[in-house]
């Protein structure tokens, strides 16, 4: 059996540091490349057969991980925030962070983290740059309001951004001069423009055959619609990946950390540990879901109850990934499973 060598690669934007050791720890050889894929084929060529690699996740590290993943009998992702040897040393620089990563892969010390297939991460990508799209087209509607309240023009705020009622007070309101309506009419244009390239790219993932099936599926959850199934698809990925309900709970950042010692035991607000954007959407849908489902809106008001209506929102956003878990899990339709109690 060919003994195998372990590999710890410190990911940066122009250059990779990395430390090659066997078994036994002993350094094979260490140095710096550009990160680059010539330059990482050329690499690959001297390593010695078989190895394993070891990185951590960065911005960089999706490209890199595509690359190497062919050659490597196997390559792993560490969380960065795991990785406390490396941020509480003494001393710290790129050589002895690529040596620690290969220690912890050598020694089955590394807290790997999950990592999508390629297809997911690209759709993935898209599905981000649309909700860039739209902050951007809040940001451009908040500032046709600001500039029109800068002239004191007075506006219906619920009208203000239909095409007819906008274009109706450009030319009739004579408080709005010729420098202003330019301004006005330029980010009506950008608006318009996003909203165009938003609706696009949600029609192509929504069609993407990747993604159909499964999108259909969760879309039949009350309270679901195209944005919520698609980031929980694509956020996700394999739901396999959570054990429980509990632990895909902790991933969408809707449960506090624990902090105990001895006896004492204290809940922390909401941890910053989480895919925000999988938080962002869940609990902007459970603020919807009471509205098309009676249960949830039962939940809701049972939770409102106790005094906070944040809480209850939460409430509701975790029963949602209850219903998304056991959709996605079981390949079927959501339905909902009524028992009849008979009086004897």
């Amino acid at each position: 059996m060919e003994p195998m060598y372990y590999i710890g690669l410190d990911v940066h934007k122009r250059t990779i540091s990395y430390c090659v050791k066997d078994g036994s720890g002993k350094i094979h050889s260490e140095g710096s490349i550009p990160a680059t894929r010539f330059d990482l084929d050329r690499w690959m060529k001297t390593l010695p057969q078989p190895w394993t690699a070891a990185m951590e996740a960065t911005v960089f590290t999706g490209w890199i991980y595509d690359h190497l993943q062919p050659h490597a009998a196997a390559l792993k992702v560490a969380h960065p925030l795991m990785l406390r040897a490396i941020a509480a040393a003494k001393k710290k620089n790129d050589r002895i962070d690529a040596s620690k990563i290969c220690d912890c892969l050598r020694c089955d010390f590394l807290p790997e983290c999950y990592m999508a297939s390629t297809a997911i991460r690209e759709r993935r990508r898209t599905l981000r740059y649309r909700n860039l799209l739209v902050r951007q087209m809040v940001q451009m509607k908040n500032k046709i309001g600001m500039l029109l309240m800068e002239a004191g023009v007075s506006y219906n705020k619920q009208r203000l951004h239909k095409a007819g009622y906008f274009r109706e007070l450009l030319t009739t309101n004579p408080a709005i001069d010729e420098g202003l309506r330019s301004l006005l009419r330029l980010c009506r244009e950008t608006v318009v423009r996003l909203q165009k390239t938003e609706s696009a790219l949600v029609r192509s993932l929504e069609h993407d055959s990747l993604l159909m099936d499964r999108v259909e599926r969760l879309m039949t959850i009350p309270a679901v619609g195209p944005i919520t199934a698609l980031t929980w698809a694509l956020e996700v990925g394999d739901v396999q990946r959570f054990s429980s309900i509990k632990k895909a709970i902790s991933y969408c950042g809707l449960c506090g950390a624990e902090k105990s010692s001895g006896n004492t035991v204290q809940r922390t607000p909401l941890s910053k540990q989480r895919n925000k954007h999988l938080q962002c959407t869940l609990i902007e849908a459970a603020k919807m879901a009471p509205r098309y489902n009676p249960d949830l809106a039962m939940l809701y008001d049972r939770e409102k109850q106790k005094g906070n209506a944040n809480r209850a929102t939460l409430a509701v956003a975790r029963k949602l990934v209850a219903y998304l878990m056991a959709v996605d899990r079981g390949q079927r339709n959501f339905k909902v499973v009524e028992t009849n109690c008979i009086a004897a």
